[in-house]
């Protein structure tokens, strides 16, 4: 059943891991479990928050899957109810709750973009409303009971809060329990979850004890730069990439980054062994190897992850239509106009939505951002008529293309 024995299974789940609790215990549930044959059940939730995981849910996804080929069993949660509450974790002030029409919205389109990383057929997907949901008033006080107030204050966002003042809702304490019953309810052997979870996770492994369980181990792993290599990533921040990005969308964001981030997104989301990627960071600084080259290479992986081969290529080729040959994406936009009538270069760039003010428009024509058919346009108040059934192409900087048609 396992290909690897217990050492060997431990020496590769430790690759990228931040925090392990402990590696002594995660090293005999997994000898126990190599010699009962009998799979461990691996736990990650996922509150749907948004619409969208990104590849920064990749890293604890990839996680997932390796735990996955060595023959343990996924119980990937999708945190519904826990979704209700809102998890403090990083915030300074109560997060807003969520309707339940957007969490139960979002959570259709979790179970579904998971599977492009998983295996469908042996990934157990759960949701903790199924269990939450029957809770009574009396069943949410016992386990109140299991924490205290000053366990919860040691937490550090909650401890800055109290200290400057911020207030903080009863609702919130709420968080980490609920989500630390989660473990109770699936019997989880091993919780994984990113650094920014660590106190939710220990949690889990109290409420765990508590109940008269075995402790969950707990592994966190790092938290992904957003693509502008600076804050975490994350669709508030506008630094991400979706799993569901279009194939010419993941692969032009991953050229986007710089050529330090690129190893790292291959340190934390590709296969590639540390000798691998060694050899990567050696072949770049010895020359033998371009930097564009290598992430091109990443970009293709990640289209080919969440799609397949042939949409890789595809993307490739257009990304150097576009960006390298300097021609137009197979998909030009088209932007009707009316005929024969003036049009005002600077108002049709607000219109297209290539600058949102005259001023933004007028600054890019100053910079001769700004071409027709190839054509700089170098006058503010440049009018343009088309006739007829005419088409031209109006570009702004090296991406926004959009094909006129007068109508």
């Amino acid at each position: 059943m396992f290909s690897l024995t217990p050492e060997e299974q431990l020496s590769e789940l430790k690759k990228g891991v931040v925090d392990l609790v402990s590696e002594k215990e995660l090293l005999a549930k997994l000898k126990k479990s190599y010699d009962t044959k009998t799979p461990l059940k691996i736990k990650a939730g996922f509150d749907p928050t948004r619409p969208d995981l990104h590849i920064g849910h990749v890293v604890l996804i990839n996680k997932l899957r390796q735990f996955q080929q060595m023959g343990h069993h996924i119980q990937f949660l999708i945190g519904d109810f826990t979704a209700l509450i809102g998890d403090p974790t990083g915030k300074n002030e109560a997060r807003p709750p969520l309707t339940e029409e957007e969490i139960a919205e979002n959570s259709k389109t979790y179970a579904e973009q998971v599977f492009k990383v998983l295996d469908r057929e042996k990934t157990e997907v759960m949701y903790n409303s199924h269990w939450f949901n029957d809770f009574k008033p009396a069943d949410f006080i016992r386990l109140s009971a299991k924490y205290t107030v000053a366990r919860m204050i040691e937490r550090d966002d909650f401890e800055k809060r109290y200290q400057n003042g911020t207030p903080i809702h009863l609702h919130e304490f709420l968080y980490p329990l609920v989500q630390g019953y989660d473990s109770v309810a699936m019997k989880a052997d091993v919780e994984l979850g990113g650094t920014d979870q660590k106190f939710n996770l220990l949690v889990g492994r109290d409420i765990q004890k508590s109940s008269g369980m075995a402790q969950q181990s707990i592994l966190t792993v790092p938290l992904l730069e957003g693509i502008d290599g600076i804050q975490k990533m994350s669709k508030s921040n506008d630094n991400y990439i979706a799993i569901q990005d279009s194939p010419k969308n993941i692969f032009g964001k991953t050229m986007k980054i710089s050529d330090e981030l690129m190893i790292r997104y291959y340190e934390l989301l590709t296969d590639k062994t540390v000798s691998e990627i060694e050899v990567l960071k050696m072949g770049i600084k010895g020359g033998e190897l371009h930097p564009r080259d290598v992430k091109v290479d990443l970009a293709k992986y990640f289209v080919s992850l969440f799609y397949d081969d042939t949409m890789a290529e595809s993307a490739l080729k257009e990304f150097e239509n576009i960006f390298k040959n300097k021609g137009l994406p197979d998909d030009l936009a088209q932007h009707e106009v009316k005929s024969s009538v003036d049009l005002e270069i600077l108002s049709l760039l607000i219109e297209v939505g290539f600058s949102k003010s005259k001023g933004e428009g007028r600054r890019g024509i100053q910079g001769g951002a700004v071409t027709i058919d190839g054509e700089k346009i170098s006058d503010p108040m440049f009018q343009l008529k088309l006739k007829g059934a005419e088409k031209v192409i109006l570009k702004m900087g090296k991406k926004k293309f959009v094909q006129l048609v007068a109508k």
